[in-house]
């Protein structure tokens, strides 16, 4: 019975064969190879199964692309890829992430496959439509299939297993060593070799002196070992964008400091019931916050900036960017008009963005805009600071640790919680007396925190 090959390493059956139902017994088929005389490619059973197998739950390649991030970012740093070539990948699941300037981008698998090629390596600069990526579509085989298919092969594997003369397959095919012949000893010497003393030589000044020199006291040598480590995107935009706002803006800071008594026992009287009421853990950026959208109602140069260095925008607005400290560098999240928010309200938007930027989870949405950026470095421990206003706003304020210090109050000295705040602003459009008010508008309602809930 003689068989047609194909270039793909598979063969043509007679008809008679194909005509079974559309399958064909192994051993059968098996049995017509040795028949035909093609010895050698005599392992076409296991890949036909094995193509036929691909086609049915593989139908199609598909290509995965850099993603469009945001009409500014056109470009990124593959930071790692989830899957290697081989593996199964579901409908949207992670294959890489892109790092930007100012988040990671997902990219997610457009269907499921399994991944044939990675067309970058990860640490590669990759474009905005760029191919990273191909799958070969199809779902993943279940385990009871996978176990079917096994005995099967283990019986082809058998068919074509070379045959020793008398017909019997042969499982032995490693050749046996010769028996090695045994070797007489070496004889012995007559006499054992002399060991001559060693002279040990005497310890100088100088050699004590070389080696406290060479050795701390404790008895072994420092480490001086460096490292580098080349710098995240996000690292690289922050100190070009923190230099440029340093070249830029006329900078100049003003301080003030907060008794935060009433605040601190407000804070503790409530924070239990406002956590089971409403879910929301009470801190004070929402005090912080909504003491600040007050002031800048009253004083809008704050929350105004510099648009082609000859008009000046005002805003009816606040959009409060947090900033956000995560192990890859600064970013500042958007909370978006927070002057039409309760303290509760800001305090439950804060908590999201801020756990979204912790997540990695931050969307272009989430960082663009912002009129007016506040720092917590006290969460730190800084006591005192000069922030860094956030081009092309125009203010930055300062938030900083609460310590117990003595201050006099009513001609007698007490220990307040006191708390120092810092307005760093740009001095091209706001005055000192208007940076000066605003930051006493934020310590009266901070010190009062009923007339910020009362907008008193």
């Amino acid at each position: 019975m003689a068989l047609r090959w194909t270039s793909r390493a598979a063969f043509r059956l007679p008809s008679r064969l194909r005509r079974i139902s559309g399958h064909v017994a192994l051993p059968a088929i098996s049995s017509a190879i040795a028949k035909s005389g093609h010895n050698q490619v005599r392992r076409s059973p296991l890949q036909l199964r094995t193509f036929s197998s691909s086609l049915r739950n593989y139908g199609g390649k598909i290509v995965v692309r850099v993603p469009q991030m945001a009409e500014s970012i056109t470009e990124g740093t593959l930071n790692q890829f989830s899957k290697k070539v081989g593996d199964f990948i579901e409908a949207d699941e992670e294959l890489a992430t892109i790092e930007t300037d100012k988040i990671d981008v997902s990219v997610n698998a457009p269907q499921a496959g399994i991944i044939q090629q990675l067309f970058v390596a990860e640490g590669d600069v990759v474009n905005v439509d760029q191919e990273i990526a191909e799958i070969q579509a199809g779902e993943k085989q279940s385990a009871s299939q996978n176990k079917k298919e096994s005995p099967k092969a283990s019986e082809e594997i058998g068919d074509v297993l070379p045959k020793s003369q008398d017909g019997a397959a042969s499982h032995n095919s490693t050749p046996t060593l010769d028996k090695a012949t045994p070797v007489a000893p070496a004889p012995k010497p007559d006499v054992a070799p002399r060991e001559e003393p060693v002279q040990k030589p005497e310890k100088s000044a100088a050699n004590v002196s070389s080696a406290a020199n060479s050795h701390t006291s404790w008895g072994f040598k420092p480490s001086r070992a460096e490292e580098k480590v080349k710098m995240t995107r996000i690292r690289k935009r922050t100190a070009q964008r923190l230099k440029e706002s340093q070249n830029t803006a006329a900078f100049l800071t003003t301080f003030n400091e907060v008794d935060m008594s009433r605040l601190i026992e407000l804070r503790k009287n409530n924070k239990e019931t406002v956590t089971e009421k409403h879910g929301v853990k009470l801190g004070f950026m929402g005090f912080m916050a909504r003491a600040s959208a007050l002031a800048l109602k009253e004083i809008p140069a704050v929350n105004a900036s510099i648009e082609n260095d000859d008009t000046i925008v005002y805003r009816d607005y606040v959009d409060l960017s947090i900033a956000a400290s995560i192990p890859k560098g600064l970013v500042t999240p958007v909370v978006r008009n927070i002057e039409s928010m309760g303290i509760l309200q800001i305090e439950k938007a804060i908590g999201g963005v801020v756990k979204k930027a912790r997540d990695g989870k931050l969307t272009m949405d989430d960082m663009t805009g912002g009129s007016f950026t506040i720092s917590n470095s006290g969460v730190w421990g800084s006591l005192f600071g000069t922030p860094i206003i956030n081009l092309p706003q125009t203010a930055v304020l300062g938030a900083y640790g609460t310590m117990d210090r003595p201050i006099a109050v009513n001609g007698q000295v007490e220990i307040r919680p006191m708390m120092y705040v810092a307005l760093t602003y740009d001095h091209r459009i706001i005055d000192g007396r208007e940076a000066v008010k605003f930051l006493v508008l934020v310590k009266k309602y901070l010190e009062n925190p009923e007339t910020m809930m009362l907008e008193l």
